[in-house]
């Protein structure tokens, strides 16, 4: 007989168990309002949602009460119409958010991010777009990340700016990016996450791995990896898959949501 997986002396079926409930008490319309994700939520068309959801991730490091002021901020300087915004823009219009900042997120690196997002919409109808550009020749998800890397720095740009887009290529636990997917990709009607991309299958996403998730795995014996890097990302990822193969990153509101709420004894 085989003998069944433990973490931390709790067998693989009670561990399930346990991510599925704090799963469940967390993945609710409740988490938004004090979220991120709450920004793209004051938004019904797709572009809208994906402007503001990329560039409100782009940002999110840090007290949640300050990342949702600023992206908020940063949309009203877009009229809260994003795309359309984006695509009516010249570089004057551009130019006014030179004095926006986010901690190290300046004037010039948002000025850079829109230009480009200006530079995508107007040669492709969606973010989706790049990734499964790459996916659809048989590149991994990982492959289809740094692509969209390459592509979103193809106009000229300073160096310094580079550091706002995470480079999974380099090793980064690409913990803003992967959170952006999960918001796109999901789909399990619970009001967090839109499930507006279909092209890419949620079993494919990677845990957006940050120090509060990161430090609930290894409490719960779920990462052995000390380092919040893109190895550990898939050294949880792959645990993850064994209590759901089809949808890993569901789990992240579990660890996400103990890291931040709950004290684990």
């Amino acid at each position: 007989m085989t003998k069944e997986l433990s973490y931390n002396g709790i067998i693989h079926s009670e561990m399930r168990e346990f991510l599925e409930e704090k799963h469940s008490s967390f993945n609710n319309s409740s988490f938004i309002s004090n979220d991120p994700v709450s920004i793209p939520h004051r938004y019904t068309d797709r572009r809208d949602i994906e402007i503001s959801g990329f560039l409100t991730a782009t940002i999110a490091w840090g007290r949640r009460d300050l990342i949702i002021s600023s992206a908020a901020r940063l949309m009203e300087m877009m009229g809260n119409n994003p795309y359309e915004f984006l695509m009516e823009a010249d570089e004057k219009h551009l130019e006014r958010f030179n004095r926006f900042y986010y901690r190290t997120f300046n004037g010039a690196d948002c000025t850079y991010f829109l230009a480009s997002l200006r530079n995508i919409y107007t040669n492709y109808s969606s973010l989706e777009d790049i990734l499964t550009e790459t996916i659809s020749n048989g590149s991994s998800l990982k492959d289809a990340l740094i692509h969209f890397r390459n592509r979103f720095f193809s106009l000229d740009h300073n160096k310094r700016t580079l550091k706002h887009f995470t480079n999974v290529g380099a090793g980064s636990a690409g913990k803003r990016l992967n959170m952006f997917l999960r918001w796109m990709v999901r789909n399990d009607n619970r009001g967090v996450d839109f499930g507006l991309w279909n092209k890419i299958d949620p079993s494919e996403l990677f845990m957006p791995l940050d120090i509060h998730s990161g430090n609930s795995a290894r409490r719960l014996g779920l990462l052995k990896r000390k380092a919040n890097d893109w190895k550990a990302v898939e050294e949880v990822t792959s645990i993850l898959k064994t209590f759901d193969s089809s949808d890993p990153v569901k789990y992240d509101f579990a660890l996400f949501g103990i890291g931040v709420n709950e004290k684990l004894r």
